[in-house]
């Protein structure tokens, strides 16, 4: 009885998570709506409570460009990915296998798509939603720590503002390509988010190179930018530490991403 109740849980956990997937999918357009007002409007509330506000329409440009660019910069992602992997594209798999772990049974392309264990459903729904929920949740820290400056602001602090609103701007960009890539289940996604992990962690090299060249810059901000950049570090191996043994391992991964299954004795 034990056995049957824990597979029924399965079945439904499986799928309500599929049913999730495929109301988001369906609805993408109206959250990405949601998501350009909602990210102008924190822009302006911040331009206009800012120190010195600015005074012209240059200055107001100058102001809101950052804050466009990472609001856009998802947006891009995403219409790149899906316009590249429309929906019931059959897509090739790579030349050239890396996934070399455990015993596999080539299936093909038509019996991987009529697999029960194909598509974003179970732990693989998750990875795909979490994804998407990074990209506002960094936008969001960068918020927080960032106040909107103008040109009279210390060097240090114009080059950190940069630096760290073209990390949210560019990482922005590729978790959506690859949040993409898992909903239209791309045999290329692992290898996408494996190059996002990669990415994520240059750039935070490139903030602390950035920023720690600028002049004046405080002992006190320094001190606090290295544990945000290790932080940042540490969160992006904690992510590959759970997920890559997932994506190497898990029967739906494989399924679906490399249209193979466990071999059976």
């Amino acid at each position: 009885m034990r056995i049957k109740i824990n597979w029924d849980w399965e079945r439904i956990l499986l799928r309500r998570s599929a049913k999730a997937i495929h109301t988001l999918d369906t609805r993408l357009d109206l959250v990405i709506r949601i998501w350009i007002c909602a990210i102008l409007l924190i822009g302006f509330v911040k331009i206009l409570h800012a120190p010195v506000g600015p005074v012209g329409i240059l200055p107001w440009v100058q102001s809101i460009m950052p804050y466009l660019l990472v609001c856009l910069a998802p947006v891009a992602g995403y219409r790149v990915a899906s316009g590249s992997f429309p929906k019931r594209l059959l897509t090739g798999q790579p030349a050239f296998r890396l996934a070399q772990i455990g015993q596999w049974r080539d299936l093909g392309v038509l019996r991987a798509h009529q697999h029960s264990a194909f598509g974003p459903a179970g732990l693989l729904a998750s990875l795909t939603i979490g994804l998407l929920l990074n990209i506002p949740v960094r936008t969001l820290e960068l918020f927080t720590a960032m106040p909107a400056l103008n040109a009279e602001a210390p060097v240090w602090a114009i080059t950190l503002n940069i630096a760290m609103t073209g990390d949210v701007i560019v990482m922005n960009f590729f978790y959506a390509v690859c949040f993409a890539m898992a909903l239209r289940s791309v045999p290329l996604f692992p290898r996408m988010l494996l190059f996002a992990w990669g990415m994520d962690i240059m750039m935070q090299f490139v903030i602390a190179r950035a920023v720690t060249s600028a002049p004046d810059l405080p002992h006190h901000i320094r001190t606090l930018l290295h544990h945000l950049l290790v932080g940042n570090i540490d969160k992006v191996l904690i992510s590959a530490f759970i997920w890559l043994p997932y994506l190497l391992l898990s029967e739906r991964a494989n399924v679906t991403f490399r249209w193979r299954s466990a071999r059976t004795a």
